[in-house]
């Protein structure tokens, strides 16, 4: 029992499925780090310098400078620049995907159409009946 479980396993989907799944991780891994260390400083660069992480919103008058003092002083900052650091993520983790889906899809052969099938059993012998009684 415990062969045929492991050659269930074992199969060729499953394998293929966790080399996905590890191959997703690290792909991950690797746009956050484009995102975070490359796209979003060009992205601040091109907005007058100003990093998207450190844009942050708090209730009331006072003005702290980041979101590490805003933080410390107990107050709620609402950190909507990390939000949009999410966002810009997800699109270019949605393209990359994107891209990869397309070309893999270029490589998978075409499904060729079945053949046209020829007349069937039933229809051959009909057609003799037909034929011996004229």
């Amino acid at each position: 029992m415990l062969k045929e479980f492991k050659n269930f396993i074992m199969t060729g989907n499953v394998i293929d499925f966790a080399v996905a799944v590890i191959m997703a991780g690290a792909l991950g891994a690797v746009i956050n780090g484009f995102v975070s260390k490359i796209a979003m400083p060009l992205i601040g660069l091109a907005t007058g310098g100003k990093s998207f992480s450190d844009m942050f919103w708090t209730p009331g008058d006072e003005v702290y400078a980041t979101v590490a003092a805003a933080k410390e002083a107990g107050v709620a900052a609402v950190e909507y620049g990390a939000w949009i650091d999410t966002i810009v993520s997800l699109i270019v983790v949605g393209f990359v995907m994107f891209m990869l889906v397309k070309a893999y899809n270029k490589t998978k052969k075409p499904v060729e159409a079945p053949a046209p099938a020829g007349p069937s059993d039933n229809d051959l012998l009909m057609e003799i009946r037909d034929a011996l009684k004229k």
